[in-house]
């Protein structure tokens, strides 16, 4: 007799996805793949999902299907984060390409760089430095291990880790 497979039980929920309510799924579809260089992982037509876990609902499709009152969408409510080691390429691509800033690369005070925009419904987009380039690019400018770990407030082992590899 074949097993059957139980379905895993978490104690705690399990994050899957964050959906953005859109009014164009077309013109977001176009801005998070030909522009941002998303892949899809599955089109509905009216919802979009993408691979890592992002997706983009129709906002009138989905708020009639799911709710019974009136909800807003988008309008510097939420933000998501994407991680790039080229940030001046992407934000370079970015304001090629109209795409509405919220504020140019800015150094946070641990020695990330980000910058902000706005997708096609105002939701907020965050692109930065993923940690392991700020420490190499920290350590290009001369700091040394322990100004980095100051700096960055990341553990010893993990920058020791970090700048062994280079």
């Amino acid at each position: 007799m074949s097993e059957i497979k139980q379905e895993k039980k978490y104690s705690n929920p399990e994050f899957k996805s964050a959906v953005f309510f859109v009014q164009d799924v077309a013109k977001s579809k176009n801005f998070y793949t030909n522009i941002l260089g998303q892949k899809i992982m599955m089109d509905l037509g009216r919802n979009v999902i993408f691979e890592g876990g992002l997706g983009i609902w129709e906002a009138n499709y989905a708020l009639n299907t799911i709710f019974s009152d009136k909800v807003e969408v988008g309008g510097n409510n939420v933000e998501i984060y994407f991680e790039s080691s080229i940030l001046e390429e992407v934000y370079q691509k970015l304001e090629n390409n109209d795409v509405k800033l919220l504020n140019p690369i800015i150094e946070a005070p641990w020695g990330q760089r980000t910058f902000r925009v706005y997708d096609p419904d105002n939701h907020i987009i965050e692109f930065g430095e993923p940690m392991p380039t700020v420490v190499i690019r920290l350590h290009q400018k001369g700091m040394s291990p322990e100004e980095i770990i100051k700096k960055t407030k990341m553990p010893v082992e993990i920058v020791n880790k970090i700048l062994e590899n280079i």
